[in-house]
């Protein structure tokens, strides 16, 4: 009986020449200025100054070059890649990057820049796609985003937001194309339209070097006084907004504090004194400059204002972890947010309950591990010919420890080792960014996959 393997081989990079990137030397993907990025049959690789995109198809399974894609960096400040992601939108495929100077960019496959924006002065320590797909059994709202991590800063863009920007573009480049005439125009900073987004300030503990908004948690009991307040000021008739404001929960880690917990307002005003005054002032003050029109007919046209950095909105920090010497490296979501696997420099992993706050497991001895959350089947049975549903996996967690040269698939929360594969050295793990839009549909449910890539010898496979 022939041994039982436990990868998949889907397809190599060797045949591309990437000599460029360090390709060649022994163990050239683990460079820590190298940053991949994958998606179905594709792969995303930056330096700090152009990103080569490849693709492969199943038939050959050898990859091949698509673009090459060399942002236009301030060498003034010496701006270079920081961050990298995929942004996936049903047939709207495209590449998020972060840079050292606080700016997002958008590029599509076919290199072209489709949106610019200044997040925040700082470098950009990771883009993190997630959300909650909407089941169609069930009357949920979907929980999309683009989470942009920088030092001590958050920021949180919509994924409707940036979906309708992408559409736009593809609309207006559509039209481009049927009307050849028009002449081209040189694109610049100003251009592009502003993508709301909202952004905390996460210091409180300190420095972090990495983040993550986990989900949506509930209010304060001070801004329940604010909601009947502004309910008073309603019934007494006077016309003031209520507020719609959310709340999220953000888990951070770093050099000062190994874990800490914010929770997050959509609402900038910092006090409940503020939170009052930012609802019954701007109706006072339109009503005064609706009368004053009125009695002075101002004809002068009012000067546009110039824009001004966006003000963080509020923070208020729940707890942390302070255990000097242990610092927080890295940090990996499950797919609903209620699980965080959190690596330290002393080598150990910790698992933490996101909504109890509360760390319920422990592994020690995985010095530079990194982590992906994965779902293994466990109800091989299918009734009556029917293909596999949520229902029919369980959550686990890989652990790849380079040093030992291993992948430990360990069941979720308390459960055991089921699984041990060896992975040679100079190999990443990988996970496809989240898909935007999508359903939990039950004839086409696809489980969280982990894939290997072998930096020497170029080879990519699936953990089945």
């Amino acid at each position: 009986m022939a041994p039982r393997t436990h990868v998949t081989d889907l397809g190599s990079i060797a045949n591309v020449d990437l000599t460029e990137l360090g390709a060649g030397k022994e163990g050239w993907l683990d460079n820590p200025i190298l940053i991949c990025a994958l998606d179905t049959n594709s792969l995303a690789i930056a330096n700090r100054y152009y990103i080569l995109v490849l693709e492969w198809s199943n038939a050959s399974g050898n990859a091949s070059f698509r673009v090459k894609i060399r942002p236009n960096l301030s060498p003034i400040e010496a701006e270079y890649i920081s961050a990298l992601e995929w942004l996936v939108f049903d047939d709207i495929r495209v590449i998020a990057v972060g840079t050292s100077c606080g700016y997002l960019l958008i590029y599509s496959l076919g290199g072209d820049l489709i949106h610019k924006q200044l997040v925040y002065p700082g470098r950009i320590l990771r883009l993190r796609v997630r959300g909650t797909k909407r089941d169609i059994t069930e009357d949920t709202s979907s929980f999309e985003e683009v989470c942009v991590v920088i030092s001590g800063i958050i920021a949180r863009f919509d994924g409707s937001d940036l979906q309708k920007v992408l559409e736009k573009w593809y609309q207006e480049t559509q039209n481009q194309f049927w009307n050849p005439n028009k002449d081209p125009e040189e694109v610049s900073d100003h251009s592009f339209d502003r993508i709301p987004y909202q952004l905390w300030n996460v210091n409180g503990y300190g420095s972090c070097t990495d983040a993550a908004i986990t989900g949506v948690m509930p209010p304060p009991l001070l801004d329940l006084q604010v909601f009947i307040y502004l309910w008073y000021l309603n019934s007494a008739g006077f016309i003031v907004e209520q507020s719609s404001d959310r709340y999220y929960c953000a888990v951070t880690i770093g050099v000062d504090a190994a874990i800490s917990a914010f929770r997050l307002s959509e609402d900038r005003s910092r006090s409940f004194v503020g939170a009052i005054l930012s609802k019954v002032v701007p109706v006072t003050f339109s009503t005064i400059a609706s009368f004053s029109n009125l009695v002075w007919r101002r004809q002068q046209p009012v000067k546009k204002p110039e824009p001004k950095p966006q003000p963080f909105a509020r923070a208020l920090p729940l707890t942390c972890l302070k255990d000097h010497p242990r610092k927080g490296e890295k940090l990996t979501l499950s797919p609903s947010g209620t699980l965080a696997a959190i690596t330290d420099s002393l080598g150990r992993i910790m698992l933490l309950d996101t909504r109890a706050l509360v760390v319920v497991r422990l592994w020690k001895g995985y010095r530079d591990a990194s982590c992906l959350f994965v779902e293994r089947l466990v109800n091989k049975e299918s009734v009556g010919g029917r293909e596999h549903v949520k229902n029919d996996y369980c959550l686990c967690l890989a652990i790849h420890a380079p040093r030992k040269g291993i992948v430990e698939i360990w069941q979720m929360r308390t459960g055991p080792r089921i699984l041990t594969v060896p992975c040679p050295k100079g190999s990443k793990i990988l996970q496809p960014t989240y898909r935007f839009g999508l359903t939990v549909a039950e004839s086409s449910y696809k489980p969280l996959e982990v894939f290997f890539l072998n930096g020497d010898s170029g080879q990519l496979s699936r953990l089945n």
